[in-house]
């Protein structure tokens, strides 16, 4: 089985959108993602009927689509919701895993969690509130994580008599903020979920709006992209050695690819040691490919017996991401426990996991105004903050600018493996000045 470049650029373009729904508290984030889940016919009957039930025992006469995402038992009895909550759904035109995330601000942490994998990021507001400063809170992470498209869903436009200008004042003051922030596309829409006003179907009460509706435009928002052109990057998973009689110099190295694409006869790197090899062979599915390409999971075969074990990354020769012990970085703190400088923690980089030691917690981000906070000391749950970690080992780290797949790390406690923190190398922002570089404290062991 063979796979041409031509094959690869025909199977580029994805069919599957993961996208983030964002949004204040009653700001009809649940209610959208339910209306968008019912007219797209992706509701099975026994869902509806349940949804029906429970409205109907809480004196609502009509369905209350919002319990079609609130499952926690919590979230329906106090209306909100807590949970990130991970939906599939598919049209004729594009499949879909939609994240529902948190709209509490003691809830950020479970945004980033949604939002981390998102190509999109849809953002409601209350068109009688405007935007808000939790609107502000999520644009932020929104571009913090570099979700490459946002919409701005202007919700309940029922309730202002469907009025132009308030949407054009909602949605130009947005864009200004989000575009400050670096989002590279904003795409406001003006909606009534409850109404199910350009939602699914275009809306009779606004004429005045020729946009599409969000349906519409989750279908066709372009999230291709030339996997060719991107830093091709090999986490190498698992060393394969039968050392059969079928199989008796068989050596070969499994992963998911990462990032881009490798193809027999490429000289590439190994990272951290820095060996230099060619690709002999490249095994998929059980069969022989002259071509892969990210996400498929391989195995790959080098010219040169090279020491190679989990954790290490190849890498095209030619564009290899240098190694560092001193990793600069913004981070969403997860855990309950408080992050300190000074605090020894493990790193997890793709499939590498290190010892490493917080050197030191540069500023707190306050979301509401962008505004930093000087050496705090430590990060609490739901904070975001720079940090400056020390490896004891060498880490082939991207930018998470340039790649979110490797340019991202977890911190996490090395006495019991929880998650501390959701590390992004680099800069915060796309406007963001470089940071400063990590100043060399004595007393470490590494």
């Amino acid at each position: 089985m063979s796979t041409t470049s031509e094959q690869l650029a025909d199977l580029s373009a994805t069919t599957l959108l993961r996208f983030a729904t964002a949004g204040s508290v009653d700001d009809g984030k649940s209610t959208l993602v339910g209306r968008l889940l019912h007219d797209s016919k992706s509701v099975l009957a026994d869902q509806l009927e349940a949804v029906e039930a429970a409205s109907l025992s809480r004196g609502q006469d009509a369905p209350d689509l919002a319990l079609l995402t609130d499952g926690l038992r919590a979230e329906r009895e106090q209306g909100i919701t807590i949970d990130v909550a991970y939906r599939y759904f598919a049209t004729p035109r594009r499949r879909f895993i939609l994240a529902d995330t948190p709209g509490h601000v003691q809830y950020t942490r479970n945004m980033v969690t949604g939002a981390s994998t998102a190509e999109l990021a849809v953002v409601l507001v209350d068109a009688r509130n405007g935007v808000v400063e939790q609107t502000r809170r999520h644009a932020a992470v929104a571009a913090l994580l570099r979700v490459p498209h946002v919409v701005l869903a202007v919700n309940k436009m029922d309730l202002v008599d469907y009025a132009e200008p308030v949407f054009a004042a909602i949605a130009e003051e947005f864009t200004t903020y989000a575009s400050e922030l670096g989002v590279p596309e904003i795409t406001a829409i003006p909606i009534s979920a409850l109404a199910g006003d350009n939602v699914v179907e275009p809306s009779a009460n606004m004429d005045w709006y020729g946009g599409p509706t969000v349906l519409e435009h989750l279908e066709t928002v372009p999230v291709s992209h030339d996997l060719t052109a991107c830093h091709a990057r090999f986490p190498v998973q698992y060393v394969i050695r039968p050392q059969t009689a079928e199989h008796p110099d068989y050596r070969g190295y499994a992963g998911q690819i990462a990032a881009g694409a490798f193809r027999v006869g490429e000289p590439v790197t190994v990272l951290p040691s820095g060996r230099t090899s060619t690709i002999t062979a490249i095994d998929a599915l059980g069969e022989s490919v002259d071509i892969a390409w990210a996400p498929q999971s391989v195995t790959i075969r080098l010219a040169d017996d090279i020491d190679i074990s989990r954790g290490d990354l190849i890498a095209p020769a030619g564009d290899a991401p240098a190694t560092t012990q001193d990793v600069v970085a913004t981070v969403c703190h997860v855990a309950d426990q408080p992050l300190a400088v000074g605090q020894r923690v493990l790193l997890k980089h793709t499939t590498r996991t290190v010892k490493a030691i917080v050197k030191d917690i540069p500023s707190r981000l306050t979301l509401d105004d962008l505004s930093q906070h000087p050496a705090p000391g430590q990060l609490v749950a739901n904070d975001i903050g720079r940090v400056v970690v020390r490896t004891a080992e060498p880490l082939a780290l991207d930018t998470y600018a340039d790649s979110r797949r490797t340019g991202s790390f977890l911190l996490i406690d090395p006495a019991d493996g929880t998650t501390l923190a959701a590390g992004m190398a680099g800069d915060a922002f796309a406007a963001a000045a470089a940071p400063a570089a990590p100043q060399d404290d004595e007393g470490w062991d590494f």
